[in-house]
């Protein structure tokens, strides 16, 4: 039996647990996957964490908010994943816990599976642990000029700085108000909770929007949330979270097991009613 568990709040919808049960029987391997809700079980992260790091798992996905959190508690060996900040992926092993960030692998496959043009200007509403590894992706894929919408403007700022530091050249803009920084941005991203299960609303107006190309929102429960309509109905390319959802998933997997995925089967068997 893989033991493996997703830890973070609001996922009682989430379909990690179905995703990586449906890898395992393509590898007639048995897998159990379960949800940690510290509030559920009432326990802070820290002690959710060490308890799971003790209890038998081969690993575990965090989600929000948690990300940066785990990334203090795991060694990381990759500089990007460091650079990042946050963790979105664990490995249990005779060497301690690893933390992995396929979030950001996931953005780019998502990204590439709709669109061929490199983003140039791009708006991202939220600096937390997937407004990073999102960012870091648009910088692998060559985008001149990232605004970063926060209303933790420190936060923002930090985030630009690491991102100013990892590409000479890079424009990066913070502020508060993401309506106000839409003009002359070619995607829009959002990178809050804001439009999933449990969060409604949207983080930006529609009427917002004009002018755009091409939007992204990094919730995928559900998966047509209010702030991709809104781009749809203004004629923008749309980027479900549901594509990062499954190339994260994927790359996890991977890093869990090392067994092998037809994605397209996987693809196809998720988009079964359960």
């Amino acid at each position: 039996m893989i033991r493996l568990g997703l830890i973070g709040d609001n996922i009682a919808k989430s379909q990690s647990p179905r995703l990586h049960r449906l890898a395992g029987a393509q590898n007639k391997a048995p897998v159990s996957y379960d949800r940690l809700v510290p509030a559920e079980t009432g326990k802070e992260f820290d002690t959710l964490f060490a308890e799971v790091a003790q209890g038998g798992y081969r690993g575990v996905n965090i989600t929000y908010p948690y990300k940066e959190r785990a990334a203090a508690k795991v060694s990381i060996d990759d500089p990007l994943v460091r650079a990042i900040g946050a963790v979105n992926t664990v490995i249990f092993d005779e060497g301690g816990p690893h933390g992995f960030n396929t979030d950001y692998s996931g953005f780019i496959a998502a990204y590439r599976h709709i669109r061929t043009i490199p983003p140039r200007v791009a708006l991202m509403i939220g600096a937390g642990g997937v407004g990073k590894a999102v960012a870091y992706g648009l910088v692998a894929m060559g985008v001149q000029e990232i605004r970063i919408a926060e209303r933790d403007l420190p936060k923002a700022e930090s985030l630009a700085e690491a991102l100013r530091a990892a590409k000479a050249g890079l424009r990066v803009i913070t502020g508060s108000d993401a309506a106000a920084m839409t003009q002359g941005a070619d995607g829009l991203i959002n990178c809050t909770p804001v439009g999933m299960v449990g969060y409604g609303g949207t983080p930006l107006a529609r009427t917002a929007m004009a002018g755009a190309e091409w939007a992204f929102d990094a919730v995928y429960t559900p998966v047509d949330t209010l702030f991709l309509q809104d781009a749809a109905a203004e004629g923008l390319h749309i980027i479900s979270g549901y594509e990062l959802f499954i190339g994260q998933g994927v790359d996890a997997w991977g890093l869990f097991t090392g067994l092998p995925l037809d994605y397209e089967r996987l693809r196809a068997d998720l988009l079964q009613p359960e």
